[in-house]
């Protein structure tokens, strides 16, 4: 039996993507393994949405080049969003390599990856390259699988749902619609036999994934289906929490914050990608929505929902953005007082608008302007989680830890691998996955300190 590893970075969606391709390996009777016991393949899916993941990617594909001078790896597969951008850089620059495979052959992997080991030559298209030695295949993005069967990476007990591939908003820093194509919603029915299938194997906290969650259903129903669809989901047995990330401002509908406000199984957890709060840099952005705008919807799901908790993203040193309008940011931040906040320096990426645009903002400004931001939402974070003190959160118990005889896990107020967490202490025992209710006693920086609301 051929021994395959997989290395996925990125974002969730792109782990998603890993998770189908080790399914149809896993089907054809590759042994998923580890790479420093020795592997036949390694594949690397790779993302490649600003300059930082390119480097990561980069530096991932020449460790695996190291290994396979070593004798631990035999072929090297690239896929994912880098390789769908830059085939041609990789082969010339990375010899070593083998492979690099669009997105769309990702449903052709196994097939893939029998050829390169020489087991058959199945009828897979291949690209022409610069690199006679290198295995290329390129098929229309169009052809990546949106459903499929899954080999899970996450804890069984929380799993993400992606409901739709690609993206059709086009805002003018973003390579995402280049790389993954328009917006494509998975059909409802689909979604919900695989979160049903989900909670058969465990799953307690799902958690819907795409580029724009609130965009679902435009392309397939002529609406906006988000509220359709948790309401459906929320009559599967074993679903206790489910969380929705990447849900885009102008698409938060009446609708949407009223099923929000009905279904206890719906988080009030708001993924908000804001981006900025300058009106001409939002326009310059091409983004939907103003300033007030966001103020106002933030004000109504605070009305709505009380206990909301708001995470957003915002681009510092975007083009154009100078003082007056990186001091619009600032007072927005600090009026907003957000639960959860990322700041990110602009990252100029070939073929969109914003790469050559004017006003570009030098780097040493763009790394001081996001120190900015971080402080300022250090002391608010600090002030919110000070509020909680005393408060009762439900918690799902993530890992116990024998040196401090304690627990940790996650509220409703944090999104795993992203954001914090609460450590606690109990006289019972937990198993992994479980649910407790916890009383807040303390702070930690982001994280909370807590103490079991069943002990005395």
């Amino acid at each position: 039996m051929n021994r395959i590893s997989m290395i996925s970075l990125g974002c969730p969606k792109n782990q998603v993507d890993a998770e189908r391709m080790l399914a149809l390996l896993d089907a054809e009777g590759f042994v998923i393994g580890d790479i420093y016991d020795g592997v036949d393949a390694v594949i690397i899916n790779t993302c490649g949405f600003i300059d930082a993941a390119k480097e990561e990617a980069i530096e991932n594909i020449l460790d695996m080049a190291q290994l396979k001078e070593e004798g631990l790896v035999g072929k090297i597969i690239v896929t994912g969003c880098l390789a769908e951008r830059h085939k041609e850089e990789i082969l010339s620059e990375i010899p070593e390599v083998d492979a690099v495979v669009g997105i769309g052959a990702n449903g052709s992997i196994a097939q893939i990856v029998k050829n390169l080991l020489g087991q058959e030559s199945g009828e897979i298209p291949v690209n022409e390259s610069e690199n006679e030695d290198a295995y290329c295949c390129f098929p229309a993005k169009e052809a990546l699988p949106i459903t499929g069967t899954r080999m899970l990476t996450t804890p069984e007990y929380w799993s993400y749902l992606k409901i739709a591939e690609g993206c059709s908003n086009r805002c003018s820093y973003c390579v995402i619609p280049y790389i993954r194509g328009n917006y494509r919603s998975v059909p409802m029915e689909t979604l919900i036999e695989e979160a049903k299938a989900l909670a058969n194997e465990g799953t307690k906290e799902l958690i819907l994934i795409a580029q724009d969650t609130t965009n679902y259903g435009v392309d397939l129903y002529h609406e906006l289906a988000l509220p359709k669809l948790l309401n459906e989901l929320c009559e599967i047995d074993g679903i206790e929490w489910i969380r929705m990330l990447y849900c885009y401002p102008d698409k938060i509908t009446d609708e949407l914050l009223e099923v929000m406000a009905n279904q206890p199984k719906v988080l009030n957890y708001f993924d908000l990608p804001l981006q900025h709060a300058d009106d001409k840099i939002l326009k310059a952005m091409n983004r939907r929505g103003t300033g007030e705008e966001n103020r106002q919807l933030i004000k109504k799901i605070r009305e709505k929902l009380p206990d909301a908790i708001i995470r957003t993203t915002f681009i510092v040193g975007y083009p154009g953005e100078g003082e007056e309008e990186f001091e619009n940011l600032v007072e927005f931040v600090n009026e907003i007082e957000f639960d959860r906040l990322g700041c990110f320096a602009f990252s100029p990426q070939e073929g969109t608008p914003a790469f050559d645009a004017e006003g570009q903002v030098d780097e040493q400004t763009k790394v001081d302007r996001g120190e900015i931001i971080m402080r300022d939402q250090l002391e608010i974070t600090a002030i919110r989680n000070h509020e909680r003190i005393g408060t009762v959160c439900r918690v799902l118990v993530e890992e116990f830890d024998p040196y401090t005889d304690s627990y940790s896990g996650r509220t409703y107020m944090d999104a795993p691998e992203i954001d914090g967490k609460i450590d606690f202490t109990t006289d019972l025992e937990y198993n992994v996955g479980d649910f407790a209710e916890v009383r807040i006693i303390g702070i930690n920086d982001y994280d909370l300190i807590g103490r079991d609301a069943l002990c005395p």
